[in-house]
């Protein structure tokens, strides 16, 4: 991992121009734990956006600042490594511990490093003030309860704070407009090819292009949560190399991003590539990319496009493509074919729930129905987008499409769980709200000795699943077992007082 890294913190490319750079990447985690140590109390994956969660976490991110230093007049690169996916929380702070480490080297990093171990946790929710190098970065923590396109930023005790704060707007976000410029007409097909987990390769002249196109193209599907793997910026040196490039198999569903013009010979068996210049910073918008056929991609100096066989299951929206064209548009406006195609999904998933009337308190909660496809299909007939969406198409060959995808299935399970711990909540308040004396009068003391142990561990998992359960629901299943227990025989009572 250290060597991948060293390899990744470099241009990979023939430019000898460069100045001062900044970029990101991935690499998967290989040995050592591979959970989140946000994971210990739970409440930062239980609250923040599926997008920012670090459940079960396979891989590292990392961010970059290089450049030609002063001092040996060499490119040199500054790197920070994360679990936390906050692009512009540690892009910003790269921007500022950089050039005074290339100036001081090792007592200023080590300076940094002590301001940084007393930053508090991510909280979601919580506006953070964060002091490094005498300056105060204040931003917000996502919350998954936020609403789409509210404000994220709010400005707390400013007097408190000398100097005044680098306020961050956004901890996570990309400036999606600015990196979909040149594809602005093909965004929904782009959609679409992320939705579906399709293969693509982005060939762009500097890592700072490759790695902010590949975020924002796997950021595109928001609030859904990209599920497959993805590479801001990867080169000839990464240990995968062999597994993407080779021939006698298809590509893995991946998004990756590369700068060497190497990678056009070797990955233009790749069912979808996106070629793209210097992204501009303001101005005019650029020239759009025009689709291509694969096959017109030979020669090294091929030209911008998307080179691709794809044909979208939806029509284009000329109304969504002139606001885009017009205006900076709202992450809401990009967000929206989610919206679209999420709805009949939610809507026959909540028809999977039990009905609350049939969980009893003293039997197990009924299981959820499993997800039929084609029961599926069958309720987009009365429901679908095809009747109230303004995107006409072949919706019913997308949710097909999709259902093959790895994005249905990591969406599928996190609904998945989150209407079981629902269930096991409104079992525990089936519970409390029913008559533990009167149930015991018939019952032997194995019945009731096996019901205080099963409480007892209904309880650990509420607590340890953080469950929406209310605390004062598990106060009193706490109250409930301690009456049962007080009713048993002393004996009884001491071996279940003291397992």
């Amino acid at each position: 991992q250290k060597t991948s890294i060293c390899y990744l913190s470099f241009p990979d490319s023939y430019s000898g121009g460069l100045g001062d750079t900044q970029f990101s990447f991935r690499l998967r985690q290989s040995g050592g734990p591979r959970t989140s140590p946000f994971q210990d109390d739970g409440r930062y994956n239980r609250e923040a956006p599926l997008t920012l969660q670090c459940k079960h976490v396979q891989c590292w991110k990392g961010w970059c600042w290089g450049g030609l230093t002063l001092r040996c007049a060499l490119f040199q690169s500054l790197v920070l490594v994360s679990r936390l996916p906050y692009v512009n929380l540690f892009q910003s702070l790269l921007q500022l511990i950089a050039p005074e480490y290339f100036d001081k080297l090792e007592p200023c990093l080590e300076a940094v490093c002590n301001e940084i171990d007393q930053w508090p946790p991510p909280v979601p929710g919580q506006t953070l003030n964060l002091p490094v190098m005498g300056v105060v970065i204040q931003v917000r923590i996502p919350s998954r309860v936020d609403k789409p396109g509210s404000s994220p930023v709010k400005q707390f005790n400013q007097e408190n704070l000398l100097p005044a704060p680098l306020v961050l707007p956004s901890v996570h976000e990309l400036d999606l407009f600015r990196c979909f410029q040149p594809v602005l007409i093909h965004i929904q097909m782009l959609w679409e090819l992320m939705l579906l987990g399709e293969p693509m390769v982005v060939m762009a002249p500097s890592p700072t292009v490759s790695s902010e196109m590949v975020l924002a193209l796997t950021s595109v599907l928001a609030p859904l949560r990209y599920c497959c793997d993805f590479r801001p910026y990867f080169t000839i040196h990464d240990s995968e190399f062999k597994e993407y490039t080779t021939r006698t198999q298809a590509p893995p569903n991946i998004v990756v991003g590369v700068t060497n013009p190497f990678f056009i010979k070797t990955l233009q068996h790749w069912p979808h590539i996106l070629r793209v210049g210097e992204l501009r910073m303001s101005g005019d918008l650029p020239k759009q990319v025009k689709v291509k056929k694969l096959a017109k991609l030979k020669t090294l100096d091929t030209k911008p496009g998307i080179y691709t066989s794809y044909k979208t299951f939806l029509h284009k929206d000329k109304s969504l493509i002139k606001r885009l064209l017009k205006v900076s548009p709202s992450h809401s406006l990009l967000h929206a074919g989610w919206e679209n195609c999420s709805s009949s999904l939610e809507h026959y998933i909540a028809s999977l729930m039990p009905l609350q009337r049939a969980i009893t308190p003293w039997k197990n909660p009924p299981q959820i129905r499993p997800f039929c496809q084609e029961d599926f299909m069958k309720s987009l007939e009365h429901a679908g987008p095809q009747l109230t969406c303004v995107l006409k198409g072949d919706w019913l060959g997308l949710y097909r499409r999709f259902f093959k995808s790895p994005n249905f299935d990591g969406w599928f399970r996190q609904r998945h769980r989150e209407m079981t711990h629902k269930l096991e909540a409104l079992h525990l308040e089936a519970i409390c709200e029913a008559d533990i004396v009167a149930w015991m009068k018939d019952k032997s003391e194995v019945e009731i000795v096996d019901l205080v142990l099963k409480l007892r561990e209904k309880l650990v998992r509420a607590r340890c699943q953080h469950l929406p359960v209310k605390e004062e629901t598990l106060q009193r299943v706490g109250l409930y077992i301690d009456t049962i227990i007080g009713s048993l025989p002393e004996d009884l009572q001491a071996v279940l007082h003291h397992p």
